[in-house]
């Protein structure tokens, strides 16, 4: 609940901090006094209108990139704000149902462009939702019951996600984000100026909200006061992660085409999977230099050779780690460590990643984490990924989990889920096979 107090701070000529803190507390928190405090004095949104036809989209739901701007180095900027929902249904998939879900996103897209500026948005849905069918899923999609084969840690506490869907909101404007889910789940009638005719309240419960946000200042901002980080800013103020380093580099990220499901009834989907990791900084940033934490992050090579600057700024577009994937046994042996994006090089499939990752960061709970979302076209690519980065055959080195083993030693595992995100002709409740 917001007080007129909070309000003020939305407004108020303090600090930038202050402002963009006070906007993510909002969007953690939700509800209708948080939008009315990041609209601040307007009296609506300030994102672009929608599409006349929403049918000029992309049949993709996952196709973010093209409306997205990119960074100086060509790498693709995220937007700032994300909110996750985890859905259950309230009743059957039937046609009204599934006629309901149509409408109300269709009326989301014409009111709202879809842009980083504007909304961008995903509906995923598990196996779980799939198991109320007779019919199986379509023999082309890889969509196995979530098993938490690899949860990187021991101290790891994993629970998987039962529910039927998950919807994926992101935009650079706090209050679009917030706006797209009142208007979805009937607290508001108009978004952005236009009616909305459906909601999906009458069709989804919404079981969990979590939230996230990514980009340069933001973690910095964030970083006082959370379970699992020490005093004293640790972060570089230039870090879009709690970890301090750049991550999306464009050569480490495989294309939209690659993660795209290619034949079958949702050729045009993809899969995702999401979890949620809480992050150990206390020990990240009081128990190594500067030095230690790239050569965990990347490569000892990039430690030794001051490949990445502060926070990443020396790498461009590309990390390099494809130089030394040779070497990593050699590192492990001699020197003791091996980097995190060097073991997970190891899983590219001729050399070209095969997973497209949208990881936020989350302060959810007021504890310092990672929301890590991940698209794929098969979910074993994901599996064959997280067991190279599990890295069980350095433990011959003596390399566990809490030794030098890239950076799982700061990760713990907390929520899991597996999801088909269909093209956008079948998001609304789709039948096993839709074409039948």
């Amino acid at each position: 609940m917001y007080t007129q107090n909070d309000t003020n701070i939305c407004s108020s000529e303090t600090s930038k901090r202050s402002r963009r803190a006070f906007i993510r507390a909002a969007v953690a928190s939700g509800g209708s006094a948080a939008l009315a405090a990041c609209l601040e004095d307007r009296p609506s949104l300030n994102a672009p209108k929608g599409v006349a036809e929403p049918a000029s989209l992309p049949d993709r739901q996952h196709a973010w990139n093209d409306a997205l701007p990119t960074d100086q180095d060509g790498n693709v900027r995220p937007p700032k704000h994300h909110i996750f929902l985890s859905l259950s249904l309230s009743g059957e998939p039937n046609a009204a149902a599934r006629e309901t879900v149509a409408a109300a996103l269709t009326e989301v897209e014409r009111a709202v462009e879809w842009s980083s500026a504007g909304l961008l948005f995903t509906l995923g849905y598990t196996p779980a939702y799939f198991d109320r069918f007779d019919a199986s899923l379509d023999d082309a999609v890889d969509l196995p019951k979530p098993s938490p084969i690899v949860v990187l840690s021991a101290e790891s506490d994993v629970t998987v996600d039962a529910n039927d869907g998950l919807l994926h909101f992101a935009s650079d404007d706090a209050a679009a984000v917030l706006a797209a889910e009142e208007a979805l789940f009937g607290e508001r009638k108009r978004l952005n100026g236009r009616s909305m005719s459906a909601s999906l309240d009458a069709v989804f419960e919404r079981t969990s909200r979590r939230t996230g946000f990514v980009g340069p200042g933001l973690p910095a901002d964030r970083q006082n006061g959370l379970d699992g980080i020490p005093e004293g800013e640790p972060v570089p103020e230039e870090a879009p992660f709690f970890m301090g380093f750049r991550s999306g580099f464009r050569e480490s990220q495989a294309t939209e085409d690659r993660v795209t499901i290619r034949d079958g009834a949702f050729a045009g989907g993809a899969t995702q999977h999401f979890e949620t990791i809480e992050l150990d900084l206390e020990v990240w940033f009081e128990e190594s230099d500067h030095e230690q934490r790239v050569a965990r992050m990347f490569s000892p090579d990039h430690a030794e050779r001051g490949l990445v600057g502060e926070y990443g700024e020396r790498l461009g577009s590309e990390t390099g780690v494809t130089t030394v994937t040779d070497e990593i046994h050699n590192h492990a042996r001699e020197r003791g460590v091996v980097g995190h994006a060097q073991k997970l090089a190891r899983a590219r499939e001729n050399g070209k990643p095969v997973l497209l990752r949208r990881d936020v960061n989350t302060t959810d709970g007021d504890v310092c984490g990672l929301h890590f979302v991940s698209l794929q076209r098969e979910l074993s690519e994901f599996t064959r990924a997280r067991e190279a980065m599990a890295g069980e055959e350095f433990g011959r080195y003596g390399l566990g989990p809490r030794q030098s083993n890239g950076i799982l030693q700061y990760l713990r595992v907390r929520h899991w889920g597996s999801y088909l995100v269909p093209p956008r002709t079948h998001r609304a409740l789709p039948r096993p096979d839709p074409r039948m």
